[in-house]
């Protein structure tokens, strides 16, 4: 298998992934997928993927900006650009993926917290998993399917946070 940037920035964007997904703190999350999805930008340019360096820019947009504000309108305007830009550059049906996943991790970072907000990025997920294996990144593919099973450990946690937290129905 032949070395390359773009893969080589696969890679980067599979440990920042895992970094982002393994944090309890909403806004850590935010914050490392940020540069994550600046990151897996680059990396679906450099392979050249345009429906997914869109969705990736549109992702760094809109966790930047969720890092600030949970506002639905906010997040519709995303939901419309990315479904608008993304069906406007599509050649594909199986270009649509990296749209979904864009438009499922809108919706999450916006008005998602907490145990929902993670189980509506391993749908998204699901979606990038199926982009990464057609345009071929290699750290991409790695990174999804990693993500879900780190996702579920997460959600994994933060039941077991709450049960923990929990007053025990018999105290009551």
């Amino acid at each position: 298998m032949e070395f390359s940037f773009a893969q080589a920035l696969g890679f980067v964007s599979f440990a920042l992934g895992i970094s982002a997904f393994y944090q309890k703190d909403d806004r850590k999350l935010k914050i490392i997928m940020l540069i994550f999805n600046i990151n897996h930008l680059i990396h679906f340019f450099l392979l050249g993927s345009m429906t997914s360096t869109l969705s990736a820019a549109l992702s760094a947009a809109r966790t930047g900006t969720s890092i600030y504000t949970s506002s639905k309108y906010v997040a519709a305007i995303f939901v419309v650009l990315g479904l608008g830009l993304g069906l406007s550059i599509t050649d594909h049906w199986w270009d649509m993926w990296p749209i979904l996943g864009t438009v499922i991790g809108t919706y999450a970072v916006f008005m998602l917290k907490g145990i929902i907000m993670r189980i509506a990025f391993l749908t998204g997920g699901i979606c990038w998993l199926i982009n990464n294996i057609i345009v071929g990144s290699i750290g991409g593919t790695m990174l999804e399917a990693t993500l879900i099973c780190v996702n579920l450990l997460t959600i994994y946690r933060l039941v077991s946070d709450k049960k923990k937290t929990a007053i025990p129905s018999e105290a009551i």
